[in-house]
């Protein structure tokens, strides 16, 4: 199948391409290197993903969002389409299983994090295959101008000394000029093509409020619409309470956010998707990869970090063409200030330097160590132990993270952990096939599962052997029983992985100059916020295209400045 249309209209049901996106495939097609600025919603991953399965060979996909990872190679394989990923891969035999299956079988798409890709024996793999594209999901984490910088990403460069051959495709939804002229020197990118959509969404009608009660005044707007609705705020432990009180009201609500297990965000997600639930009141961990068409309101009851941030979470609106409405609601209360925004926000060297000494204390790693394996970590155990604000110490432990000192997985799901006490065949218990299944996929993943406790993925094995995960846990109870497995469960909500020879402030001063550099990029992004919500004269469609260098003639005739000034 050689007609991108066709490829199109097989796999994902469309009649004809987006604005750009026809054109930008043929250039890919050309083997010409490229920037793609296309909004939130504008289907930037077609661009690569078509051009892909018009090749021989493999796309390798690199993105920061684990997540977004899961969701996308979710989607490929329920279209027919073979994707893997190598985030979630818990032991060395099983990278070595998903890497020789691209280099063998018929795998189109390889998605990785950026971090995963600086693994040796991830290079060396990657060098023996036929790699077509390399996409890079997400680019202006490249830059420590934009709004979620990942050092990691800077070295994503190095990919082309791999694959010299490759096209390399950059996407970002949000990026203003100087971003997207450091992306393309960052990843060496040869003569890019530059394609850029306007962000301006005619059907979205933006707005500011300040006001004394922004609860109140949020019930007033969802009691006037019809549609799905999603409230944003940075405070995890608020979105329940507004959610609850939005119920009361009759206003049919859920909460999301970070800290909940994974089945429970499936379930919330499920229900709002599936219009069971109106509303949904989330911290920004409810965001990337949600493609529901009719969501008619959005709502920020707290102030975004950057304008970028803001023009992602409400370009989820209005997909569908129909009218939406944004609205940023805040409380005359003071809080307006970029001072409160620096207690709340900014990172501390101080406290950056106690929480790695306490947490290498926590997990009781020595001086100079460096452990080849995660820790389990009780998140919630270790502030209360010594007595840290949650917030304030998540948000340091994400920095650890960003500036590669440590890998700190949130798994929010309880660890199974499970150990062969005596050698199974592969034929072992053929009189049942479900659990052959089962035990034949444990011992062809973990080899090492005769001589340690080793971790087990219930849902992925839930999912490779059609069965119900209740049926594979009383499985192995009942072999524990029988003397066959020893099981543990873990305790843990997530895992922390040293990249680092412990060094405790040596460590941290030698980030410590990025650290200073990045508070500095968040004031100046919070700055533009400021102004945008304090800015009643000019339309907030021309403030926020203004922002980007873009430039409208007329009003949107529909913000709250404009309303006000007709």
């Amino acid at each position: 199948m050689n007609n991108p249309l066709d490829i199109l209209k097989k796999y994902w049901g469309f009649n004809s391409f987006r604005s750009n996106q026809f054109e930008i495939i043929n250039t890919v097609l050309e083997n010409q290197d490229c920037l793609i600025l296309l909004p939130t919603g504008g289907g930037k991953s077609i661009c690569f993903q078509i051009p892909a399965l018009m090749r021989d060979g493999i796309c390798i996909v690199i993105s920061p969002l684990i997540s977004l990872i899961k969701d996308q190679v979710d989607g490929l394989n329920k279209k027919g389409i073979k994707a893997v990923a190598l985030t979630d891969v818990n032991s060395q035999s099983e990278l070595i299983r998903l890497l020789d299956n691209c280099l063998h079988s018929n795998i189109k798409f390889l998605y990785t994090s950026p971090e995963k890709l600086e693994i040796n024996l991830v290079k060396e793999k990657i060098k023996m295959m036929k790699v077509n594209f390399i996409a890079v999901d997400e680019a202006h984490c490249i830059s420590q101008w934009g709004h979620d910088f990942r050092p990691a990403y800077i070295r994503i460069k190095s990919i082309r000394d791999i694959c010299p051959k490759s096209t390399l495709i950059a996407l970002t939804a949000t990026a203003t000029s100087s971003v997207s002229k450091d992306i393309c020197e960052k990843l060496n990118l040869i003569n890019p093509k530059i394609f850029k959509n306007s962000f301006f969404r005619n059907n979205i009608s933006y707005n500011c409020f300040i006001t004394k009660d922004k609860i109140s005044k949020s019930i007033s707007i969802l009691n006037k619409s019809k549609g799905s609705a999603i409230l944003y705020l940075n405070n995890r432990y608020s979105t329940e309470k507004i959610s609850n009180k939005l119920n009361s009201k009759g206003i049919s609500s859920d909460f999301y956010h970070g800290g909940m297990d994974i089945e429970t965000k499936k379930k919330k997600y499920k229900k709002w998707m599936a219009n069971k639930t109106r509303v949904i009141v989330a911290t920004n961990a409810f965001g990337m990869g949600i493609d529901k068409s009719d969501v008619e309101t959005i709502i920020h009851l707290s102030i975004p970090d950057s304008i970028e941030s803001y023009m992602q979470e409400t370009g989820r609106s209005g997909r569908n063409g129909i009218k939406a409405n944004s609205y940023l609601i805040i409380e005359n209360n003071g809080l307006l200030n970029l001072k409160m925004w620096s207690i709340n926000r900014t990172i501390e060297l101080s406290f950056l330097k106690i929480v790695y000494y306490k947490l290498n204390m926590y997990l009781q790693v020595a001086f100079g160590e460096l452990s080849e394996f995660a820790h389990d970590f009780n998140f919630n155990k270790f502030c209360n132990t010594y007595k840290f604000s949650k917030q304030k110490t998540y948000r340091h432990l994400k920095f650890l993270e960003q500036n590669g000192v440590i890998f700190f997985k949130e798994k929010f799901k309880k660890k199974f952990l499970i150990l062969f006490n005596k050698p199974l065949k592969e034929t072992s218990y053929n009189s049942n096939i479900s659990k052959a299944k089962i035990i034949n996929h444990i011992l062809r993943l973990h080899s090492n599962i005769y001589h340690e406790m080793t971790e087990i993925d219930i849902d992925k094995i839930s999912l490779i052997c059609n069965v119900k995960k209740e049926y594979i846990i009383n499985t192995l109870q009942t072999m524990e029983s029988e003397k066959t497995v020893k099981i543990k469960k873990g305790s843990s909500d997530s895992q922390i992985k040293f990249l680092f020879p412990r060094e405790d402030d040596i460590t941290i001063n030698k980030i410590s100059k990025n650290l200073k550099y990045q508070n500095e990029i968040k004031k100046l992004k919070f700055k533009a916020v400021l102004r945008y919500i304090k800015n009643s004269d000019v339309c907030r469609s021309k403030q926020l295209l203004n922002y980007f260098d873009e430039k409208i003639l007329d009003a949107c005739g529909s913000c709250d400045v404009c309303q006000t000034t007709t």
